[in-house]
Order: C-alpha cells, then sequence, then structure tokens
C-alpha cells in the first residue's frame, strides 16, 4: 500500500500551530438520537455550527449548542423541543435543581461534585407472518462531574432476546452483542474524563462512530460491541481539531500456547489485539469541514510507538513489523471525510475509508487492488415547510474491503466489524422523509435497497485477491419499505411503532438473515423504553 507522506507531514505543520479546544466530559448515549436529530436540524439551518464527524458529542458540548441558539429564529416546534431538551442539558451549567428541570430518580448538584441516576427499562415486540420476536432489557445509568475537570458516567444493561438476533453474521444496523448463551447477553459502558482548557482525555468503554452519516457509517460504526479505549480530543483553533484513541479489542482467536487446563476446566486464552486510531479535521470556510485520519490494527504484545496521537501508522507499521521480516505485519487503514452545510437547509457529505491502495496496478484491470468503500450522502431540512427533512445516502464497498489475511488483525472485534455493517462487497441506498408535526413527535417513511455480493477468499500469497470484480455474484439482496413512529412523552422516555415490507433473498439469505426475516415478509414492531 502506497500512501502519499504529505498526510503526515501536513498533520505536524498544522498541529504546531495551536493546542487548545472545547473539553469534552460526559458523552451523551449515541442511541438517543432526538437530541443529535435537532442539533442537525440547526445547524442544517445555519442557527449553529456543529462537526457532526465524531460522535457521541458531551452533555457539555450539547447544552453549549442548545445555549447558542436564538428563540427568534425558531418556529413553536421547534422553541418547544428546545425547552424540551434545556429541561435535561441546563444540569451541565447550573449547580442547583432549577424550575422545569426533567425528572430524574437521583439528582445531586453543588460546586464541586454533581451526580444523576436514573433506570433503563425497555422492550420491543416484532411480529410477521413467519413468527415473532422479543427483546428485553433493564438496568441504570449514572453520570456527574468532580470539580471542572472530572468527568465519570457508566450504563449496565442487562438484555435477553428470544432468539439471538443481533449475532455478528446477520446483515443490519443494530449493535452487536457478545452472547453469555441462548439470547442473554450484557452490555456495560462507561468511562472517566479528564478535561483542562481546551484538551480532554478519557478512559472509556463505548459505542462510537466516525465519519458523516445518517444510515450507518462506513468508518468506525457502532455495529461492533463497545470496547475500552484511552481517549484524545483536541481542538487547537476553531478550524483545527484532533481525536485520536487507542484500543483494546477482543480477537477471539485461540492462543494455545497461553490455554491452559484450571484443573477443572479449560483455560481458553485469546491473542491479544489493539487498535490505534487519529482523525484531523481541518475547517477552512464556516460550516466547511475536510478530515483526513489513519488506523492500525496490530496483534500480539502491546507497543508504545501506538500512543503517538498524531502518528503515520503505515510508516509505523513498516518499521516496526516489516523490518523485522514479518510479512503479515500489522493492518492499516486510510479514511477521508467532507462536509458542508454552506447552502443553507442542505447537508452534503462523503467518506472514503481506504483499506488497501496501489497506484502502481490501480489501471490494470487484471491487478487493482482498491479495497475502499465510499458514502455519499446529503440531508435538506424544512422542505417543503419547517417540519419536513429529506435525507438520502449511498454506500458501496470494494470486496475485501475491511479484512485482512491474518486473523489476529482484522478491522473487527468480537468477531463484529469495525466499519460498514454490510462488510465488503457490498452496495447500498437509502432514501428517507421526515414529518414532525408537533414537537417530540417523528413521523418517517423511506425505501432501502441493499446487495451484497460473494465472498472471496485470501490464498496462501494474497496476491489472487487483486483484480476482483465488484458483486460477481449477488448472494444476499434487501428492499424494504418502511414507516415508523416515534415519541418522547418526557425525556428518555420513548414509544415506537414501525411497519416494514421487507423481500430478502439469495443463496446466503440463511446466512446473512434471521429465519423470522426471510423472503418476503410484512413486519410490524413495537418498542416502549426508558433510557437505552
Amino acid at each position: 500500500m502506497k500512501w502519499p507522506c504529505i498526510f503526515w507531514c501536513v498533520s505536524i505543520f498544522l498541529f504546531a500551530k495551536g493546542i487548545e479546544l472545547k473539553a469534552q466530559m460526559v458523552s451523551h448515549d449515541i442511541n438517543k438520537r432526538s437530541v443529535y436529530e435537532f442539533l442537525d436540524e440547526m445547524a442544517n439551518l445555519q442557527l449553529i455550527e456543529v462537526n457532526t464527524l465524531v460522535q457521541p458529542y458531551s452533555r457539555q458540548f450539547i447544552a453549549q449548542k442548545l445555549k447558542e441558539l436564538d428563540t427568534l429564529n425558531l418556529t413553536k416546534r421547534q422553541k418547544t423541543e428546545l425547552t424540551f431538551f434545556l429541561k435535561d442539558f441546563k444540569k451541565e451549567s447550573v449547580n442547583k435543581k432549577f424550575k422545569g428541570k426533567r425528572y430524574d430518580f437521583v439528582y445531586h448538584s453543588d460546586s464541586t461534585f454533581k451526580l444523576t441516576i436514573n433506570p433503563i427499562i425497555g422492550g420491543s415486540y416484532t411480529l410477521n407472518e413467519n413468527g415473532n420476536y422479543w427483546h428485553r432489557w433493564w438496568g441504570g445509568e449514572l453520570y456527574g462531574s468532580f470539580g471542572e475537570k472530572w468527568g465519570f458516567y457508566a450504563s449496565l444493561r442487562d438484555q435477553l432476546e428470544s432468539n439471538q438476533y443481533l449475532g455478528e453474521n446477520y446483515l443490519h444496523r443494530r449493535n452487536g452483542a457478545v452472547y453469555k448463551g441462548s439470547g442473554d447477553f450484557s452490555d456495560f459502558r462507561g468511562g472517566i474524563t479528564y478535561q483542562h482548557k481546551k484538551v480532554s482525555v478519557g478512559l472509556i468503554k463505548d459505542l462510537f462512530s466516525w465519519g458523516n452519516h445518517q444510515f450507518g457509517s462506513n468508518v468506525f460504526s457502532t455495529k461492533a460491541p463497545s470496547f475500552t479505549r484511552f481517549n484524545l480530543k483536541v481542538e487547537a483553533t476553531e478550524w483545527l481539531s484532533l481525536h485520536y484513541f487507542h484500543g483494546w479489542l477482543n480477537s477471539e482467536v485461540l492462543d494455545s500456547s497461553k490455554s491452559y487446563n484450571s484443573g477443572v476446566l479449560d483455560r481458553k486464552v485469546m491473542v491479544p489485539k489493539f487498535i490505534a486510531a487519529n482523525y484531523i479535521s481541518i475547517r477552512p470556510l464556516p460550516k466547511l469541514y475536510f478530515s483526513i485520519g489513519n488506523s492500525i490494527v496490530y496483534s500480539d504484545q502491546f507497543h508504545p510507538a501506538f500512543l503517538i496521537p498524531i502518528a503515520f501508522y503505515k510508516s509505523l507499521d513498516h518499521a516496526i513489523y516489516a523490518g523485522g521480516g514479518n510479512v503479515g505485519g500489522a493492518n492499516t487503514q486510510l479514511f477521508m471525510d467532507i462536509s458542508s452545510r454552506n447552502i443553507k437547509h442542505l447537508h452534503l457529505y462523503g467518506s472514503l475509508y481506504i483499506d488497501e491502495l496501489s497506484f502502481s496496478r490501480m489501471w490494470k484491470k487484471d491487478k487493482h487492488s482498491n479495497f475502499v468503500s465510499a458514502k455519499f450522502g446529503a440531508q435538506w431540512s424544512n422542505l417543503l415547510n419547517s417540519n419536513f427533512t429529506l435525507s438520502g445516502e449511498a454506500t458501496i464497498t470494494n470486496p475485501m474491503a475491511y479484512r485482512h489475511f491474518v486473523n489476529t488483525t482484522t478491522f473487527a472485534s468480537n468477531q463484529y466489524t469495525l466499519g460498514h455493517y454490510l462488510g465488503d462487497n457490498a452496495f447500498t441506498y437509502t432514501v428517507q422523509v421526515d414529518y414532525r408535526p408537533i414537537s417530540r413527535l417523528k413521523c418517517s417513511a423511506g425505501a432501502e435497497h441493499v446487495t451484497k455480493g460473494n465472498i472471496y477468499a485470501y490464498t496462501e500469497n494474497g496476491e489472487d485477491v487483486w483484480g476482483l470484480d465488484f458483486q460477481e455474484n449477488v448472494v444476499w439482496k434487501k428492499r424494504e419499505f418502511y414507516t415508523n413512529l416515534r415519541y418522547e412523552l418526557i425525556n428518555d422516555l420513548f414509544l415506537s411503532a414501525r411497519y416494514s415490507y421487507t423481500d430478502i433473498s439469495g443463496s446466503l439469505v440463511s446466512f446473512y438473515t434471521p429465519k423470522l426475516l426471510q423472503n418476503a415478509s410484512h413486519n410490524l414492531s413495537l418498542s416502549l423504553n426508558l433510557g437505552f
């Protein structure tokens, strides 16, 4: 793989310019979409400016953006929604209870310590001609801060499904699960953060996404279960920011040399697996962001070189692994993203994930090896009137992207891809219309078309993966038309109903799709949840 060294040189030059940024404190759950969607709408209307590259946002950041809004520019529905969200996020800027605050199970705030505790409980039920499926979860969450610099948060969900529908081979955008048996699993997320002026660091285990998207990121998505990572965020100036993390992945590859019999049971030890990644965002013009970054997945033992936040990892890969004759080495990636809200009401964006790129072979029909994934999307807010939003997005991923011939350095954790949920050799486009007739009620209708091609195998020397045809055979195909209603009764209490017609077929339909959803079906889903 040959990548231009200009990426590395530009990164060093830019970060020599400054080192301050707005701090990131406690993350707001990425699955609580209502406030994220509201900020998207406000940004599309050019009432605030938001770089939507990396999510989740911190509660402090959300509170700041809500505070920036001038109610004179808002419609009646938007004013009501702003008031509703401030019932929760105003807590970030005051040290005592205030009039109109949302209900919290436990809430304490003074000049040095803040604490909020709330329950999590929910369930969903899906029914079609083939049968039914249910999913329930319960637990709790807490978050708070010590003084002005330390933040903490934690959540735990005990979950049970009637069937294991979140398995790593199934093609859907839902978060993955690590099952304990049957349909039983638990999900802990949390972290502790420290911020000083405009630099924040944290030790975090949480879901996150990198790359602008509406229907699933193709850089880092929330498909894989959460993993532990050391997180760094720096915004050097208003036009320059850095996101970096070093993470500990789960390879699920047995290390036979370290596994042993404990006297009662076999103790299975997995090969250690790590990841480091950075993303640099540049704002050349207001409301226009260009971002570039790279990552590396490596295994066997931790290496401190990958703690360098602005490293160009392909060069480190060559120096650390290839120089020692280790042909397998590590697995590196490059990604870019562009986001523009320069036209009022309209958000245009695109992202490119590069797993393998060779300029010398690029134009050779039988030798090209561009293992890339590209996404293009647009969202128009206040279409026709102030309550309509139209979104469209397309993603195409070439064969072999997100994969690697060394099973301990794949772009995955717990066997779930870290990238786009469809994996390689796939194409999808989605169109959706949202209508918000009143505050907190979202009505959606949309259509999605997906095709998944055959899986090519790596050979011993790896060269036979060059020049592969895109979707030589389509082994999985999905057409879906859907409508969805979601109403937030009180803060974090959601009632949802969804109807969809799906037609899922192909030679590998039984591998990629639960039996309930195979072939043509009319599906009705209901869910009620407090928290997520």
